[in-house]
């Protein structure tokens, strides 16, 4: 098998937990991890690794699954409640006093589609850069940006599968694969490209622009504010660490959003600490107790609603002070 990266390794060992759980059929759960290494062999050897029983996994013989069109579409134009959304945080579509629209901009040779919601008043102030799941963007996520919109954020919630027709467009199962197959260089790239969007338009105070990311996102924005100096401040929500010999070249101000049960992304928690302690990184690692991964996620089966409302407004708190 090919050795997988960070992502596809992360990924999988997700999915294996979910499916462990029961969240995801074994169907959904091979086709997702097929997906993701390219070839039903390595599939098979990957699934294993992760603690798969041999009656569990495909043949390597067997056929790749086929790609199909995603039943839902990205986007919630139709107005009303988000589909799932169980948050009293959660802004409906068409909420008064927001202007939403999906914008796009060039990066790399390309257009990348985007959702922004912002304050009506079009008043300079701050913004905010939203990195979705390993789903793509979804209407939670648009959800999400309208969230920080009626907190006086300009919020930009990139689509990062738009070079390869946008989230909408793909089987949902195959998503997570393409999104690890374009590489974290390629999303980094299009939200160093998303920040100069921002910087240039008229809503947007100057220099005063912070990121975040949920889950995969969360990995992306900690790989973001190794890369991106331009940025203030980052929210992680329980995402992979970044390497930790790039922990030095962080700028901006890091948050770090975790889960107590979570401990495939907690347990590696004490090496990051170490590697921030050792800088002059401002941070600040926040383990929230008895919740598990993705428990921010109000339209998920881990959403708890006392810790998801804490560290939303711990986010706030921490872009109040650096952004």
């Amino acid at each position: 098998m090919t050795k997988l990266g960070k992502f596809e390794k992360y990924l999988i060992e997700e999915f294996f937990d979910d499916y462990r759980a029961g969240a995801l059929s074994q169907r959904t759960f091979t086709r997702r991890v097929a997906f993701i290494t390219g070839s039903m062999a390595a599939a098979s050897a990957a699934m294993l690794l992760v603690g798969c029983t041999p009656e569990e996994v495909p043949r390597s013989t067997d056929p790749m699954p086929t790609p199909s069109p995603s039943p839902s579409g990205t986007g919630t134009a139709s107005g009303g409640a988000v589909p799932g959304a169980k948050s009293p945080l959660s802004v409906p579509v068409g909420a008064p006093g927001l202007v939403t629209e999906t914008v796009r901009f060039p990066a790399d040779g390309t257009n990348i589609y985007a959702y922004l919601a912002r304050p009506e008043s079009g008043a300079p102030g701050p913004a905010v850069l939203i990195c979705h799941e390993n789903r793509g963007l979804t209407p939670h996520i648009e959800d999400v940006a309208r969230r920080f919109a009626t907190a006086g954020y300009a919020a930009l919630a990139l689509d990062l599968l738009s070079r390869e027709g946008g989230t909408a467009s793909l089987d949902r199962d195959a998503v997570p694969g393409a999104l690890t197959a374009a590489g974290a260089q390629r999303h980094v790239s299009d939200f160093a490209a998303a920040f100069d969007y921002l910087q240039a338009q008229d809503f947007v105070a100057e220099g005063r622009i912070a990121m975040t990311g949920f889950c995969f996102g969360g990995g992306i924005t900690w790989q973001a504010a190794t890369d991106l100096p331009g940025l203030k401040a980052t929210a992680a929500y329980y995402g992979p660490s970044p390497d930790l010999d790039k922990v030095p070249a962080i700028q901006p101000a890091v948050f770090g959003v975790y889960a107590e049960l979570d401990q495939r992304i907690t347990g590696p928690l004490p090496a990051l600490r170490d590697a921030l302690a050792a800088t002059d990184v401002r941070h600040q690692l926040t383990v929230y107790p008895g919740v598990d991964h993705a428990f921010h996620n109000d339209t998920g089966p881990r959403y708890v609603e006392a810790q998801a409302t804490a560290a939303w407004n711990d986010t706030l708190a921490w872009f109040a002070k650096y952004v």
